[in-house]
């Protein structure tokens, strides 16, 4: 069975770090893009960042630029996000979503989706 499962959200206070995984089962990431993606309630699905399959090429969103950093091991079948100097408006459930060769942040571009972690910043 594929399926991607995030882990590692919580809630954390300002300034704070967090780091998120994506771990792949039923099928191997080494030909896949990674992207993670958020919601904030109310608000639409915003793409944060991706990693390419080939070389590792990343992009980041402005609003998380400087701060998070994505980073894949394919050993272990799993991609993470480490997420430092985070602010209340990084609220949000985080997803991570496999494409295959898939680069960029059009949620178009992914075929597998995780169900996501919520990541709270709260003092």
């Amino acid at each position: 069975q594929v399926q991607l499962v995030e882990s590692g959200g919580g809630l954390v206070q300002p300034g704070g770090s967090l780091r998120l995984s994506c771990a792949a089962s039923g099928f191997t990431l080494d030909y896949y893009g990674i992207a993670w993606s958020r919601q904030a309630p109310g608000k639409e699905r915003e793409g944060v960042s991706c990693i390419s399959s080939s070389d590792g090429t990343t992009y980041y969103a402005d609003s998380v630029k400087g701060r998070f950093t994505i980073s894949r091991d394919n050993a272990k079948n799993t991609v993470y996000l480490q997420m430092n100097s985070l602010k209340p408006e990084d609220t949000a459930v985080y997803y991570c979503s496999a494409g295959v060769w898939a680069y960029g942040l059009r949620p178009d571009d992914y075929d597998y989706w995780g169900q996501g972690t919520q990541v709270t910043v709260s003092s």
